[in-house]
């Protein structure tokens, strides 16, 4: 008889991985239910993409809005407009550019220690 070898299964294989890891610090002991929601951040890449198209279309359109009521308070028309746009659009670009660094709504967690904690080369 051949002295083969079973390989092991997967669900060993992850239990090793897992402990690996605990052991280097790189993950934590247990996983958070923020992490088993998503990518560990709390939400999926796919929410993350909706949350920055939502961010820049409200900048521009509360900018708009903004700029419409000054064009019918002060009899301004189309300059109120025009800056509006443009600074809605500058909020969008700055809320996508925080939420881009971890500086957006997830933050909030992150100072008052209510969410999951950091696990890796830049943990807090």
């Amino acid at each position: 008889m051949s002295d083969e070898r079973q390989p092991p299964s997967l669900a060993e294989l992850d239990a090793r991985l897992r402990e690996a890891r605990r052991v280097a610090g790189l993950d934590p002991v247990e996983p958070s239910p923020y992490e088993a929601m998503g990518n560990g951040s709390g939400g999926s890449d796919m929410g993350l993409g909706l949350r920055i198209g939502v961010e820049l279309v409200a900048g521009v359109i509360l900018g708009l809005l903004l700029g419409l009521g000054l064009d019918k308070w002060l009899g301004i028309a189309p300059w109120g407009l025009i800056i509006g746009v443009f600074v809605g659009a500058l909020a969008g670009f700055m809320n996508v550019y925080r939420v881009a660094n971890g500086q957006g709504y997830a933050a909030g967690f992150k100072a008052s220690g209510d969410g999951p904690p950091k696990a890796g080369p830049g943990a807090e």
